[in-house]
């Protein structure tokens, strides 16, 4: 399988990830399957959500995406501002600690690490549930160049560097995973790159007896969400599997699926993810005129990431 194929699977995967966990954020465990007790999910919508619409993950992807393309590389006050803009447009659902950063006034180089001082809590899944579209990019690039962007751009939002490790991680399991190479096994090595004062407790989450019911907090957290989706990768065989998994341990299904949907379109490529997830897929874009991207946009815009990021 081409790098390409996963590339377009780590993108879209996110964004089905994200719309079909949406309709039962903040549910019980097992909601998915009383659902849909064969297994067999659909893009059902509910909870403010219509059926495929994906949620603030996708749209902060795509911005991502977009400015990496656009400013031909990571220009973090761009991106910030295209941040800002959609903020300030009122999204249907926008993260509290990420919304106070965005429209606090502050600049964007002091934003996150002024509001984490302040509030000392810093560490949700914002900044992971974003990272399809950076990850694709910064593949190319290498481990190190992959790892630093990612804690980039994670620091645009979050002050805690549990959330850039985090992200960093995920970066370099879907960079594994786009080589062709295994993410699960490559989580030791990866772990040997993260910040000694945070390499601890990301080895415990990350660990291969780590299972989401040993959570210590809410799964909005960066720690449970990146191991709730590392997890569903490990113990299912195929993106549907391991996409139904994270959907239905409940709580914030629409990021924990978007990051499972991320990491597992990479490994088993485009052409896995069902057709009756992507064919409804949609991407409303906030700020941005009445832009609404579907899934034949999406691969387009991760064909373009994974081109545009090689080296010439």
């Amino acid at each position: 399988m081409r790098d390409i194929d996963r590339s377009v699977g780590a993108v879209l995967g996110s964004a089905a990830g994200d719309a079909l966990g949406a309709p039962f954020e903040f549910g019980l465990p097992g909601s998915f399957r009383e659902r849909f007790p064969d297994g067999v999910g659909t893009m059902c919508g509910g909870g403010g959500w219509d059926p495929g619409e994906a949620t603030d993950d996708t749209q902060m992807a795509v911005l991502v995406g977009e400015s990496l393309l656009e400013r031909r590389g990571l220009d973090l006050p761009d991106l910030f501002d295209r941040f800002r803009r959609w903020a300030a447009s009122e999204p249907k659902d926008i993260g509290l600690q990420t919304k106070q950063v965005l429209l606090g006034g502050d600049s964007w180089d002091l934003a996150a690490s002024l509001h984490f001082q302040v509030n000392a809590r810093a560490a949700g899944n914002g900044s992971l549930m974003r990272a399809s579209t950076s990850a694709v990019y910064f593949a190319a690039r290498g481990r190190a160049a992959s790892m630093d962007a990612a804690r980039r751009i994670s620091a645009l939002t979050h002050g805690d560097g549990a959330a850039w490790e985090g992200t960093a991680i995920l970066h370099e399991l879907v960079r594994v995973a786009l080589l062709g190479g295994d993410p699960v096994a490559a989580v030791p090595a990866t772990l040997a790159e993260v910040t000694p004062a945070h390499r601890g407790r990301w080895s415990r989450i990350l660990a291969p007896g780590w299972h989401p019911d040993h959570a210590t907090e809410f799964n909005g957290a960066v720690w449970p969400c990146l191991g709730s989706a590392v997890w569903a990768l490990r113990t299912t065989g195929s993106f549907e599997e391991a996409l139904v998994a994270a959907v239905d341990l409940g709580g914030d299904t629409d990021t924990v699926a978007a990051v499972t949907g991320t990491l597992a379109g990479a490994v088993y490529g485009a052409a896995a993810i069902p057709g009756r997830w992507t064919s409804p897929l949609h991407v409303p874009l906030p700020g941005f005129g009445d832009r609404v991207l579907r899934a034949d946009d999406l691969r387009d815009l991760a064909t373009a990431l994974a081109e545009g990021s090689r080296p010439s």
